[in-house]
């Protein structure tokens, strides 16, 4: 049978499984999906995955779940049954089995907090049966007919994974920081010394981006005894996500997407999605007067007694260096993360297949329909890269149910000399 790894047990993930699970319920053809994941389904959900504290509340409606949009393209005379089939699987799905549904609607259909999302998340995957594998990728070698992924345990045991096809989700490392100083957080320093409530009391505190990950940290600190909170990022200021059907609709259904411009495309990102805070958070900060924003790109750290010197650096204005006693490091995840888990023949295919060296741009625009880097033989899926290329949703939780589509569309046929051949040709 056809195998598709996927490294990560989050939303996308479920999404792929109860695809699979569904299609194969129907008897039509479909992958067997491996889920390799380090910690548990919904990891980065829960306090104990390092983004956050599980407490704060989900950036956009839980009805985008794993079928969202429900409008499944898969194969011409079966996509009503798959879309019916994919219902089960669906947040309302969950509530009713939960005997929660009722309460949520008088509610007001408010998002959930991210722990609960996690809870959904967990339920997908026992529904769907998921292989999982609870361990940590070390190595991606190219194999004769796929990929070959090494997993090491919390027990130290390696295991080898023959896979026809990868799909890499997530967003890497969270205790990444931008410099080694004990003001310097990382976010999973942040969560964790938040949910301890052992967070310094700080006379002034600076977060670094202006993204959803910084809007959530922003949101926690003024809770705590903080006497100025200031959040830095390159944009003139911070902006709100925009919810409007005509922004949500390029999120949702990609169809239009193509026939815009690269230009175009950017700054339908740069206005909805890449530095800016949701709705909820905007109107949880605006009343209170503690919160600044800085513009600049922070270019250079350094001690201060016990605290940090930041520098800001803006097109056409000299830089600029603020003082603080707390910093958060809340850029978010790395979008080549994934790299350092490549073999020297693996990272020398996709650099064949892109045209040069590896970088950010030109693996964005590689990303084919079908969500997998165009010119590869075996089938690397990079939904988080996908924005630029295919639509905005793909990255994120708007279009789960297209996303699963597109990644299943397909099933490659081995030939025996898959990326191994590709890895010959390149040696000689």
């Amino acid at each position: 049978m056809d195998r598709l790894l996927v490294v990560g047990a989050g939303p996308k993930a479920m999404a792929v499984a109860a695809k699979a699970h569904v299609l194969r319920e129907l008897g039509l053809p479909a992958p067997q999906v491996i889920v390799v994941e380090s910690h548990a389904v919904g990891g980065n959900w829960l306090p104990s995955g390092g983004w956050t504290d599980g407490q704060h509340r989900l950036g956009t409606s839980p009805e985008k779940d794993v079928g969202f949009p429900y409008h499944s393209t898969w194969t011409r005379g079966r996509n009503r049954a798959i879309n019916e089939a994919m219902l089960a699987f669906s947040w309302t799905s969950f509530l009713v089995e939960r005997g929660a549904y009722a309460e949520w609607v008088d509610r007001g259909r408010p998002s959930p907090q991210h722990y609960l999302w996690a809870k959904y998340l967990q339920w997908v995957a026992r529904k769907a049966d998921i292989e999982l594998v609870l361990g940590t990728v070390r190595k991606i070698s190219a194999a004769a007919d796929g990929w070959l992924v090494s997993v090491i345990d919390a027990d130290g045991v390696v295991t080898e994974i023959d896979t026809d096809r990868l799909m890499i989700t997530g967003p890497g490392n969270s205790r990444r920081a931008l410099a080694d100083h004990p003001a310097v957080l990382s976010i999973a320093d942040f969560w964790d010394r938040a949910g301890r409530r052992q967070l310094p009391v700080s006379s002034r505190a600076a977060v670094i981006g202006g993204g959803e990950t910084a809007g959530s940290v922003v949101d926690e600190l003024v809770r705590h005894d903080v006497l100025s909170i200031v959040a830095i990022s390159p944009a003139a200021t911070i902006y709100t996500r925009g919810e409007s059907f005509f922004e949500n609709s390029l999120y949702s259904d990609p169809a239009r997407w193509r026939a815009l411009s690269i230009e175009e495309r950017r700054d339908v990102v740069r206005r909805t999605d890449r530095g800016v805070f949701s709705v909820r958070v905007q109107e949880n900060l605006v009343g209170d007067s503690r919160v600044h924003h800085l513009q600049g790109r922070v270019v250079r750290v350094a001690g201060q007694g016990e605290g940090v010197a930041l520098t800001l650096r803006n097109e056409r204005r000299p830089d600029q260096v603020h003082t603080f006693d707390l910093v958060v490091d809340a850029t978010g995840g790395q979008p080549l993360w994934f790299l350092e888990m490549f073999d020297a023949d693996a990272a020398d295919l996709v650099e064949l297949a892109i045209g040069g060296p590896i970088t950010h741009a030109r693996l964005e625009a590689s990303i084919g329909h079908d969500l997998a880097v165009m010119g590869l033989e075996t089938k690397l899926y990079l939904p988080n890269l996908a924005g630029l290329a295919q639509g905005p949703g793909f990255p994120n939780l708007s279009c789960l149910g297209e996303l699963s589509d597109r990644v299943l569309v397909a099933a490659p046929v081995r030939t025996g000399s898959g990326a191994r051949a590709s890895a010959a040709t390149l040696e000689k």
